[in-house]
């Protein structure tokens, strides 16, 4: 067997890798900058945490480390990276934040820890060498020696360092090394003619990635054996595969939307197996068959949703058909509705009048041109407080009639069919054509009385005819060979198909004599009076919410993205108007308004999340004192600020009652 000249694989233990005395590494100025956020730092400190409860047979396996002999006469380190500098330096602070909390207190472990970051021949100098652009930033963290100028910089590294830092708990430290020291990687090392772009390129970026659903089947699978996988793929897995078919991505989305009443955040191309794994952190043989069951249960009513025809109940089937012309935002809701109305939960009558609440919603919303995105997971936590409660939080979203008969008067009407096939009491619609009266692309000599032609109008009449010609006072329903022969005609030649028609509602405009931008304003305030009959907003707020989102719906950023100090226009705070423009300054008003109104609820997050609140200032950073003794750390990147306000406000009870409206800089913000 011929073997590999210029690359050498090995399986090696992480931590043994880096203690060696000889390791040193480089990262090259080609590597982008340090990246990663607490997110992926609470990842890897949580799968440390799982492989050091396992047994000893258990390791953790964080991928492969591609590096090359460096050759540099310049840096006498032994190693350039290529590949894993995000992995290796996230590593490297968390070691560094475990040396710093237990040196004075467990000398021996603190040295051991102290052979991974140091070097053996220098112990001023970091094993990893970042970027000389940001190398003394990193230094200046691991080797704990930054100055008080350095409390108010910001920096992805003093950001982890300190996420790492506050949630090492007491007597913890023994438990963290162990998981530590059983982190595996492969450690690849290219020869000096090999091509380390390429194979970079080879690990990165050729083969298809996995997609959510096929990471949380091989999730779910598992640590199973083969029986037992046999079994819940039979029984339950290809059950779901079958029911939502090619949106099976769509489901499982949707279904954890439903179950946590909160956005799925898409990072990385994977946020949804995140959130699962979150919800489902401990999967075995005994727990899973009752989670598969619901599972199975779930998607045969996402079923129903893609193919409303397949319902066994024809009313909900309709409600559900109509619902799915407006798009697939609201399924998340839809099943737990409808999976509650056969559980015996939901009355029928109710289930239907909560479709048609959703309808009103969104139709309103489209009309008056606001949003309908980002809305259900609200709507979820507003249903898991009962029905009464679903039925306020969507009056408060809910345009009023007002602002609708203003939108259907001036605005292109959406979803047309559906919405004249519904005001025409015509079913199916879908065998009846949109035909406008007043054709969009009229010619010279198309007329609405049979005496001026359309060249003859003015330029102001003939933009004002055009301006309508979208607008539901200037659309109807007919049928098909009907609406062929009506394309071009004048509203003379259009009258007898009118006058034909089965539709009533075409048949009414054939009574009229001529055809104008007033008969269009007549016509567009009479459907527009049944319009909002139909498409009733629950009578139960009096005013709109200016387009407010809830605390715990506000968009997570990563970092500090440009724009970030003008995010806000406002805060409303049960009720107070806050003058609040940055997530930074929300952070610190939330708790040192709880800290006065609901100090235990503080305490209580703090101690169950590890921070923000702590009793010193255990290390250099931005600091604020709520108290004697208590001090908010403020170092913080943007999206855990926020979320650390989303958290505290729910252990206070409080988050329903808080709300931010975007500024236009915030709504743009990437």
């Amino acid at each position: 067997m011929s073997t590999a000249t210029n690359v050498e694989a090995t399986a090696v233990n992480t931590i043994g890798w880096l203690s060696a005395s000889d390791t040193t590494i480089v990262v090259p100025v080609y590597q982008r900058q340090y990246r990663w956020d607490i997110g992926g730092c609470e990842q890897l400190l949580g799968d440390i945490r799982s492989v050091s409860a396992s047994d000893d047979t258990h390791t953790h396996f964080i991928g492969s480390i591609l590096s090359t002999a460096s050759t540099s006469a310049d840096d006498d380190a032994q190693l350039v990276l290529i590949d894993g500098q995000q992995r290796i330096t996230t590593l490297m602070l968390l070691v560094a934040a475990l040396h710093h909390t237990l040196r004075d207190d467990d000398p021996e472990l603190a040295r051991e820890l102290e052979a991974v970051l140091v070097r053996a021949d220098d112990p001023t100098r970091t094993k990893l060498r970042p970027h000389r652009a940001w190398a003394d930033v990193f230094e200046s963290v691991v080797l704990d020696r930054r100055t008080p100028e350095d409390e108010l910089r910001v920096s992805r590294f003093d950001d982890n360092y300190a996420f790492f830092r506050s949630q090492i708990r007491p007597g913890e430290a023994a438990a963290l090394w162990r998981g530590l020291q059983k982190l595996e990687h492969v450690a690849i090392t290219l020869g000096p003619q090999a091509n380390a772009q390429q194979i970079f390129e080879s690990l990165n970026s050729t083969g298809e990635p996995l997609r959510d659903h096929e990471l949380i089947h091989n999730y779910v699978l598992m640590g199973l054996t083969h029986a037992e996988q046999n079994e819940i793929e039979q029984e339950y897995w290809l059950a779901i595969e079958q029911n939502t078919g090619d949106a099976i991505g769509s489901f499982w989305n949707h279904y954890l939307v439903m179950l946590t009443g909160r956005e799925v955040l898409i990072t990385g191309g994977r946020g949804v197996y995140d959130v699962f794994r979150q919800q489902f952190p401990r999967l075995d043989i005994d727990s899973l068959g009752e989670h598969a069951t619901s599972w199975r249960t779930f998607s045969e009513i996402y079923r129903e949703l893609l193919d409303p025809a397949t319902s066994d109940d024809p009313e909900v089937g309709r409600q559900l058909g109509f619902l799915a012309v407006l798009g697939r935002q609201m399924f998340p809701l839809a099943m737990r509705l409808v999976h509650d109305q056969r559980a015996g939960i939901l009355p029928r009558e109710e289930l239907i009048a909560r479709l048609e609440d959703i309808q009103s919603l969104l139709l309103r919303r489209v009309v008056v041109g606001i949003a309908t995105e980002r809305l259900v997971a609200r709507l979820c936590r507003a249903y898991a407080e009962g029905p009464d409660a679903l039925t306020r939080a969507i009056a408060r979203i809910t345009p009023s009639d007002e602002r609708v008969r203003v939108g259907l008067k001036y605005s292109d009407l959406p979803h047309p069919r559906y919405v004249l096939g519904r005001l025409a009491d015509v079913e199916p619609a879908d065998l009846l054509d949109v035909s406008p009266v007043f054709p969009a692309g009229a010619g010279d000599d198309w007329s609405g009385d049979g005496t001026r032609r359309f060249a003859d109008y003015s330029e102001d009449e003939q933009n004002s005819h055009r301006a309508l010609a979208h607008t539901i006072g200037n659309l109807t329903l007919l049928e098909q060979d009907s609406a062929e022969r009506a394309l071009d005609a004048t509203f003379p030649q259009l009258r007898p198909l009118l006058a034909g028609s089965a539709v009533t509602m075409s048949r009414e405009i054939a009574e009229i004599a001529s055809w104008d931008t007033a008969a269009i304003s007549a016509r567009t305030e009479t459907l527009a009076a049944r319009f909002v009959d139909l498409w009733r907003r629950p009578s139960l707020t009096g005013i709109d919410d200016d387009n407010l989102t809830p605390i715990l719906d506000a968009k997570l950023r990563r970092g500090w993205p440009r724009g970030w100090q003008r995010e806000f226009d406002y805060v409303e705070f049960r009720g107070e108007h806050w003058e609040v423009p940055d997530v930074r300054y929300l952070f610190n008003r939330v708790f040192k308004r709880l800290w006065i109104d609901s100090r235990q609820s503080v305490v209580d997050f703090s101690a169950r999340r590890g921070g923000p609140v702590y009793p010193a200032m255990a290390w250099n950073g931005q600091w604020d004192e709520l108290g004697e003794g208590s001090y908010l750390y403020m170092g913080w990147d943007s999206r855990y600020m926020l979320t650390a306000v989303q958290g505290v406000l729910e252990e206070a009870g409080w988050a329903s009652e808080v709300f931010l409206k975007y500024s236009y800089i915030g709504e743009a913000m990437r």
